[in-house]
């Protein structure tokens, strides 16, 4: 299935929204199982249950949710390039939900606020991404400012996700909001908590060449293409089947 036309800015956007709640939906689900903790798992499990809940309202204002996340290939997606990086260890997923859960909470406040298509959804999410922001910023306190090890760790991973935080504030067709204002206050924020859990704040560049846009216009990382797959295979199998 080639990408559904996007024809409208409220199609646009409701794509590339909903896209990034599936991925990064997804992406918390793989630790099903794996967790350090078993209260940690269940936390998890409800932030990718909030985020696939979005996802589904989301993909439905752009078509047939189940074709939409089954069915397309993946250049059709477009999604953010940070919510598709690999879980890695637990800092890689805490510096992933730091950065994104921060951006979603500030960005669906505003849209709550609004009167647009997406105020309803935003209302009730705004809600989830608040917890989702809490849990993130929690332990990256407690990782950051824990023992030699999990800072390291915690270091690490901020660094190298950092340069997938600029595609956040590209202009998406249909969410009108002031970009410039919700990067400086993402900025603010994260700088805040880094700085508090005796983290670095990053100095490389938070944008490529080829990644600041990127995943919005459908181009994805190497990991991206292996987690759809498996994403995919089991409505792939058995087209047409019902439970």
């Amino acid at each position: 299935m080639t990408a559904p036309s996007t024809d409208t800015p409220t199609v646009s956007a409701a794509l590339a929204l909903g896209d990034d709640a599936l991925v990064l939906s997804h992406r918390l689900g793989e630790w099903m199982g794996h967790a350090p903790v078993l209260e940690e798992e269940v936390a998890l499990a409800n932030i990718a249950l909030d985020l696939l809940g979005q996802a589904r309202v989301l993909l439905s204002m752009a078509g047939d949710e189940d074709q939409l996340a089954y069915l397309r290939e993946e250049r059709a997606f477009r999604n953010l390039q940070l919510v598709e990086q690999p879980n890695g260890d637990f800092a890689h997923t805490i510096a992933r939900q730091l950065y994104f859960s921060t951006y979603q909470h500030l960005l669906y406040a505003r849209l709550a606020a609004g009167d647009g298509p997406f105020a309803p959804l935003a209302a009730k999410a705004v809600k989830e991404t608040a917890y989702h922001r809490d849990h993130a910023e929690q332990w990256t306190l407690r990782l950051g400012d824990g023992t030699e090890e999990s800072h390291t760790r915690m270091n690490r991973a901020c660094a190298a996700l950092w340069r997938f935080t600029g595609e956040m504030f590209q202009p998406v067709e249909g969410v009108d909001v002031d970009g410039g204002a919700l990067e400086a206050e993402w900025l603010a924020s994260v700088e805040d908590v880094l700085r508090r859990s005796t983290l670095d704040v990053p100095e490389g560049p938070r944008s490529g060449a080829w990644t600041a846009g990127a995943g919005r216009q459908g181009l994805h990382t190497e990991p991206f293409g292996r987690m759809l797959a498996e994403m995919q295979h089991l409505h792939r199998s058995h087209p047409g089947a019902s439970w």
